[in-house]
């Protein structure tokens, strides 16, 4: 999936101070949006699982060698995020990490590969922790292998 290809229209999250972020980090190529206080940040764009439209978020990120990963925390709340349940609903996805852009497939790790992500995660954003202990859900880590060079 790469929208620029598809002449589609993208829709950013309707949260007003992640709006903000990802326009500078987009008109600034991710100059200015690359780090949310001090923390890697990259936009991922996902298909709506329900409307088909494009739409990009920026989130917190960790790399396990050459894959990206992201958690679903929704800030520890019962429920996943729109994000994720459209990434859940088709696994291509692109990324912008600065002023690079490629398209990815998404997974959730599971069992044993969780378990080593899990502590990856907290590193990167420790609240991560005190996100998954407010939650009875398994706060899921994903995956992003990429599938597409620049």
């Amino acid at each position: 999936m790469t929208a620029q290809d598809q002449h589609e229209t993208i829709e950013d999250s309707p949260v007003d101070w992640v709006a903000k972020h990802i326009r500078r980090y987009v008109e600034s190529d991710g100059a200015d949006g690359g780090t949310f206080y001090g923390i890697p940040s990259l936009l991922l764009t996902t298909r709506g699982r329900r409307s088909g439209t494009l739409r990009r978020t920026a989130l917190m990120y960790g790399r396990d060698g050459d894959n990206y990963l992201l958690v679903a925390s929704n800030g520890g709340a019962a429920k996943h995020p729109a994000w994720y349940l459209n990434l859940s609903a088709d696994p291509a996805v692109e990324i912008q990490v600065g002023a690079e852009r490629f398209a990815g497939r998404a997974r959730t790790a599971t069992g044993e590969e969780r378990v080593r992500l899990w502590p990856v995660m907290t590193k990167v954003f420790p609240t991560y922790a005190r996100y998954q202990k407010e939650t009875d859900r398994e706060i899921p880590v994903i995956v992003i292998e990429r599938t597409s060079r620049p």
